[in-house]
């Protein structure tokens, strides 16, 4: 029988250590490298009409981080077993300044110059693409790193911070470039391009030179392992629900609402940015209750799927926005237990794999959800939200299995 923290002895970290442990660069790396992805995505859209492009051109630029998130959460997962999570950390941040930089300079130059449409779509994809590359380095190593330093009974909690320091990123991202889209399309960029700098510098300066968990050799983890089985479907679950409900919720407001394009836009706008602002008190709210992992996306998917339910019957936009806000609560319960879960079902030396295959399931939600959301929206609008509501409700309904 094995230890029932799945963590061997000589790898657990002293209490004076683990106290020692400052989560704080970390959450500001994830914060200001978010803030970043989320501007670009708020600011495809005119970007796209003054180059040009079709507006599936501008959802293949958005999507195309998230495939290589899926791709490549896995590869980065190893890499941070065999050579460590403060280098993977730093090669990912440090990377992903360099590419939002080059992504910035080269939307500047296209919009001054106005390149062909072919040309500035094989931009933006290339530059995009280059920066999901490196960010896809940073959540996994980030949660391999409180797997090394942070007790199992504690991981949901630290979890819970990053996952509202990226919520915190949600909201902020889309508000700067707003702000400042005002000046310039281009202004924005540079000046979130600095902000990620600032999270490789004090990462660099205060993550633990000492690697707990290479006091032994790494071992490989399978998607198909057995003690993965419920965290990877959850992550992936949560995250196809996610994606389907972004996608459909201006179109929601055009078609069951009836609202005139101006103001459906707004209506998603507020929908979404109350999307970030329950993501954030809810998580904070997980730091504070500390319960099991599995008690905690239980009770998260029944209020997410009371949320999404809310939105079937929307007909006013304040109810909309009601259904998200606790369908968004109920996730924000979700996102930090399926990392806790999954880290606490196996060894230290599998902490980086591990953490690469959770990336991998949620960044398989991102790439199907949009496609699904679509497609399903087309019968009915209000099949996304039902279709999300069911999924949850299984979830919160899967029993746990018997231990021998």
């Amino acid at each position: 029988m094995t230890n029932p923290q799945h963590l061997p002895i000589d790898t657990l970290d002293t209490p004076q250590a683990a106290a020692a442990f400052d989560l704080r660069p970390l959450l500001l790396a994830n914060l200001t490298c978010t803030m970043a992805m989320m501007a670009f995505v708020s600011l495809i859209g005119p970007i796209a009409r003054v180059l040009g492009l079709a507006t599936w051109q501008a959802g293949i630029a958005v999507t195309v981080s998230g495939v290589i998130w899926m791709l490549l959460a896995r590869p980065w997962g190893r890499a941070s077993d065999r050579l460590g999570r403060r280098r993977i950390l730093l090669l990912g941040t440090g990377g992903f300044t360099l590419a939002f930089v080059a992504l910035s300079l080269f939307i500047d130059l296209a919009l001054h110059a106005l390149p062909s449409a072919l040309l500035a779509f094989a931009g933006l994809l290339l530059g995009r693409g280059l920066v999901g590359v490196f960010y896809a380095a940073i959540p996994v190593g980030g949660y391999a790193l409180i797997a090394d330093n942070i007790e199992p009974e504690h991981r949901a909690r630290a979890m819970a911070s990053l996952g509202a320091a990226n919520a915190c990123g949600l909201v902020l991202g889309p508000a700067i470039a707003a702000l400042l889209a005002r000046h310039s399309l281009s202004l924005p960029f540079y000046v979130l391009a600095v902000l990620p700098l600032l999270g490789f510098t004090l990462l660099k300066a205060r993550l633990p030179r000492q690697e707990l968990h290479l006091k032994q050799p790494p071992k490989s983890v399978r998607l198909s392992d057995p003690r993965l089985r419920r965290p990877l479907l959850v992550a992936f679950i949560a995250m196809l629900c996610v994606a389907m409900a972004q996608i459909s919720v201006g179109f929601f407001a055009l078609d069951r609402l009836g609202m005139e394009p101006a103001r459906a836009a707004q209506t998603a706008g507020i929908a979404l940015t109350l999307v970030g602002v329950a993501l954030i008190a809810s998580q904070l709210l997980v730091r504070q209750l500390e319960w099991p992992p599995l008690r905690m996306i239980r009770v998260g998917a029944l209020v997410a799927a009371l949320g999404f339910a809310t939105s079937i019957v929307a007909a006013q936009a304040w109810v909309l926005w009601l259904g998200f806000f606790v369908a968004a609560a109920g996730m924000g319960w979700i996102f930090p237990s399926f990392a806790a879960l999954a880290s606490n079902a196996v060894d230290a030396a599998e902490q980086g794999a591990t953490a690469g295959s959770v990336g991998a399931a949620q960044g398989l939600g991102v790439v199907v959800g949009p496609l699904a959301g679509t497609l399903i929206y087309g019968l009915e609008p209000r099949l996304p939200y039902l279709l999300a509501a069911l999924l949850l409700v299984l979830v919160a309904c899967w029993p746990e299995a018997r231990r021998r």
